[in-house]
């Protein structure tokens, strides 16, 4: 009875012991995800916590190209293809060294480019008259006007400046306030916010169509990169969405982050290919292929397996380098290391280890909310294999968002629901003309000085609403 005892008191006090040392451990994951968690949270409150890219490395590479034999040819700057000032540079009468005369031998040019801070002022004197058949009302149009108002409204922006804000505002971040500064002291042209914000509304509402054919474009491209951020209208939260399309991008301000708000530009009945970040709306396209985008579940991996360390990062850790492999198998096939035929086989294997690798049960709360997120991406995660020359991540849509991210840190949003539709429109228009490397000032200038509503040649030709 005593060893019964005696046996069953050792095993008890060896329960404790395990029992200790478990809470010792959990204790010790509870202090370092506490100092995680207000790391994170400070680093979030700091000025440029967006921008942020941590603790600067100890021996950092110095910055530029290195000197020595290997730093290649050095260029310098072009020699213009027009002069339009020539001012001669005469000789001093006497050496500024010490005083004799000077004699002349050659004569060597010296090229300055720059810009001349000046506003240009047209007046149009508009020749009014009179039909005889029908007595109607005609007068005249120069090719540079931009609009046939007169009276009150005859003093107008003109194209150039205008076009010039679109960019300053709508691609490049600025604000209204900072771009009226820029033209001030850039061109000494004065412009209150207000005449800016009209003059884009002007302009947009005559690139409305140009905008409706980017969507067609993007309901008919093969390929759509999609992402969405949030974004300000009224201070109230919205959201803004990009498709990145073959050859159109295409903003838009809508007020939710679901299936309904995805599909009012692309169609709940599209079939294309479908490169976003696996939020759960976009799966509501069922007639499209879906790739899930890998540099997404990379970064996931990445700090699920700094934050949880020990066992609990092998899991993460062993998805991050099936997902590097699958990177680098792509990457052979495009150097024509392998054939179709390979990939196609390496692929398969591929498949194989991530189902034995979601087949496993997992303990940690964090590696089973991932399991079941990877679960329900299986089926996305390699279509890029399948079908080579499909990107593998939405990496073109948040090129497309950065600058919209800049500008929302900078002024916040719209303050109304017809300043988010010049956005969109503007938006649309210039990122279009980029990705088509089309010149849009030209041709934003064209469209101001059309005495009607055209559709630019960015919209293709089968996509014209």
């Amino acid at each position: 009875m005593s060893k019964q005892r005696r046996r069953s008191r050792e095993e008890l006090e060896g329960e404790v012991r395990c029992l200790q040392q478990q809470l010792e451990r959990a204790l010790e994951e509870i202090e370092r995800l506490r100092r995680a968690l207000e790391e994170a949270l400070r680093a979030g409150k700091r000025q440029a916590a967006p921008h942020s890219r941590g603790e600067p490395k100890q021996n950092p590479k110095k910055p530029g190209r290195k000197a020595g034999p290997h730093y290649g040819q050095q260029s310098c700057r072009a020699i213009p293809q027009r002069v339009d000032e020539r001012i001669p540079v005469p000789l001093p009468e006497r050496c500024n060294r010490c005083g004799g005369e000077v004699v002349a031998e050659r004569t060597e040019p010296q090229y300055q480019e720059e810009i001349v801070r000046r506003t240009v002022v047209r007046r149009f004197d508009v020749a009014i008259g009179r039909c005889r058949c029908c007595g109607s009302r005609v007068q005249g149009r120069h090719a540079w006007q931009t609009s046939n108002a007169l009276g009150a409204a005859a003093v107008q922006l003109g194209p150039e400046a205008l076009s010039l804000a679109a960019h300053l505002n709508k691609q490049m971040g600025l604000s209204l306030g900072h771009t009226a500064q820029v033209l001030a002291l850039g061109f000494d042209f004065q412009v209150s916010r207000g005449g800016i914000y009209r003059a884009l509304a002007r302009m947009a509402n005559k690139a409305a169509p140009s905008y409706q054919g980017l969507v067609v474009a993007a309901r008919q491209s093969l390929v759509n990169r999609v992402d969405e951020t949030g974004w300000r209208v009224g201070g109230r939260l919205q959201w803004m969405w990009v498709w990145v399309g073959d050859q159109a991008t295409v903003y838009a301000v809508l007020a939710g982050r679901g299936f309904p708000e995805a599909a009012s530009v692309l169609g709940a009945d599209y079939a294309g290919w479908l490169l976003h970040d696996g939020l759960r709306c976009y799966y509501g396209f069922e007639k499209a292929f879906h790739q899930s985008c890998l540099a997404h579940l990379i970064r996931r991996c990445r700090e699920m397996a700094q934050a949880a360390g020990g066992p609990a990062a092998r899991f993460p850790l062993q998805v991050q380098r099936l997902l590097e492999k699958a990177l680098a198998l792509r990457d052979r096939y495009e150097r024509r290391e392998i054939t179709l035929h390979g990939l196609w086989t390496a692929t398969g294997q591929l498949e194989a280890r991530w189902d034995r690798l979601l087949e496993k049960p997992y303990h940690c709360l964090s590696n089973i909310r991932l399991a079941n997120h990877l679960r329900h991406e299986q089926p996305y995660v390699f279509t890029f294999l399948k079908c080579p020359g499909l990107d593998a991540t939405n990496n073109a849509a948040e090129r497309a968002l950065r600058g919209i991210v800049i500008a929302r840190k900078v002024w916040g949003g719209n303050r109304t629901w017809k300043g988010a539709l010049v956005q969109q429109i503007l938006g649309s228009v210039l990122r279009t003309c980029r990705q088509q490397n089309k010149d849009a000032f030209a041709r934003l200038v064209g469209l101001l000085r059309s005495p009607s509503q055209r559709i630019l040649d960015i919209v293709p030709t089968c996509s014209s609403p």
